[in-house]
């Protein structure tokens, strides 16, 4: 069974950093593409980061490039997601996700609030 559990979110002020976790379970990681997706309150599902299973190379959505940093450790089947300069508008659900988030047979954790206020 596929688990992919999230953690690390919380209470940040404007301008702070927070690092979330995702532990993974249940399937050939390192075989995996990875992703970050988020959804903002009142809003849809936004995919935020990739990193490919291959040569490691990385992607981001406009919002969030040279700020966010995602990486991945396969010998700990571990993603992760580095946040620096954090705004307002990045507070959100995130959730990791197998592939890109959106495929048919992708998978998507539970989880986890990151509220970004003074």
């Amino acid at each position: 069974e596929v688990q992919l559990v999230e953690s690390g979110g919380g209470l940040v002020q404007p301008g702070g950093s927070l690092r979330l976790s995702c532990a993974a379970s249940g399937f050939t990681f390192g075989n995996s593409d990875m992703s970050w997706l988020r959804q903002a309150p009142g809003k849809g599902p936004e995919w935020v980061s990739v990193i490919n299973s291959g040569d490691g190379s990385t992607y981001y959505a406009g919002s969030v490039e040279g700020r966010f940093t995602i990486s991945r450790d396969n010998a700990k089947n571990m993603l992760y997601l580095q946040m620096d300069s954090l705004k307002p508008e990045d507070t959100a659900v995130y959730f990791c996700a197998t592939g890109t988030g959106w495929g048919k047979g992708d998978y998507w954790g539970q989880g986890t609030q990151v509220t970004v206020s003074s």
